[in-house]
């Protein structure tokens, strides 16, 4: 009998609910992922993409994560079908996005540091988010979220996509990659959301990181290759830029003692915005596993399917 396997932690509601939709198919939950059974159909998870050939009858993979890195044409078996969970961490990743631009423009981070000195220490000139211009670059479900709640607080947004589309009502401006340099001078504030493909890799080189805008800000939440590392630790040094939030680096896990981890102007999260940090966002994922396997089962089109030559989900 063939079987679907479920590699991250479910309770006992959603393996009900699955179960129920996947009748007549065997439902496991290994505790540690490894090698899987080779009748294994359905996989709920990020398995290694190494391994995927050793499964004769698989035919879906529904990521837990929006990115799907590693799952590429050649990774993965022929007729097999990737979705991921696209969707599910707006919520999350924006608000701790808006969270990073609050505490980068009202040093609070610096005053932190200062309270474990035992300091009192004022800081100096702070910024206002209402009449900045923010930069979302990517403009997907988590940047969009982002330039959205940006948007209520007075900000000027601008969205920067692959792809021409509508402008949604939250975005003042939306241009095409191929007009980035031409707007970052304006922005004050820069958002990365973007996947690790080969488009987006040193995007923000040492040339780009130059043309912006002095004292400007960067937050990055998508893949750290995204950024030059060295280039970026020179602006911030310099002062030439007013601060970094990276959630994500390159390298990654960022080595002890490096320098970035010593710049007052710049604040290190361990790749924690999303993930499930935050209960809603496992909420989000697990409804989005149960919509495509009713899908799956009705023999409907999944949603979020992965598109091998772009890294980004099919039409968008």
């Amino acid at each position: 009998m063939s079987q679907a396997v479920v590699l991250f932690h479910t309770d006992q509601s959603f393996r009900g609910k699955l179960e129920q939709i996947l009748s007549g198919m065997t439902v496991v939950y290994p505790e540690q992922p490894g090698a899987l059974d080779p009748q294994t159909e359905i996989i709920f998870g990020n398995p290694d993409p190494h391994d995927l050939h050793s499964y004769p009858v698989l035919k879906w993979i529904q990521l837990q994560s929006a990115g799907s890195e590693g799952y590429t044409a050649q990774s993965v078996p022929a007729g097999v079908v990737v979705s991921n969970a696209t969707g599910a961490y707006g919520h999350a990743i924006s608000e701790h996005m808006v969270a990073c631009v609050f505490s980068l423009y009202k040093r609070l981070h610096q005053y932190r540091d200062e309270q474990n000195r035992g300091a009192w220490q004022p800081r100096g000139h702070v910024k206002s988010i209402e009449g900045s211009v923010v930069l979302a670059v990517g403009l997907g479900d988590i940047g969009g979220e982002f330039a959205r709640r940006m948007k209520a607080l007075g900000a000027y947004t601008i969205g920067v996509r692959r792809i021409r589309t509508e402008k949604p009502a939250f975005v003042d401006e939306v241009l095409l990659i191929d007009q980035l340099d031409a707007v970052l001078p304006r922005a004050d504030i820069i958002a990365l959301s973007l996947p690790g493909t080969s488009g987006t890799a040193g995007l923000f080189d040492r040339n780009r990181l130059s043309i912006m805008k002095k004292g400007a800000i960067i937050v990055n939440i998508g893949r750290g290759s995204a950024i030059d590392t060295e280039a970026l630790c020179d602006r911030l040094e310099s002062g030439f830029l007013g601060g970094a939030a990276l959630d994500v680096t390159d390298p990654e896990p960022l080595p002890t003692g490096h320098r970035l981890w010593h710049l007052e102007n710049a604040i290190i999260t361990p790749h924690i915005s999303g993930g499930f940090s935050m209960h809603e966002t496992y909420e989000a994922i697990l409804e989005i596993c149960l919509n495509n396997a009713l899908r799956y089962k009705n023999g409907e089109p999944l949603r979020n399917i992965v598109d091998f030559s772009t890294g980004y989900r099919k039409n968008t």
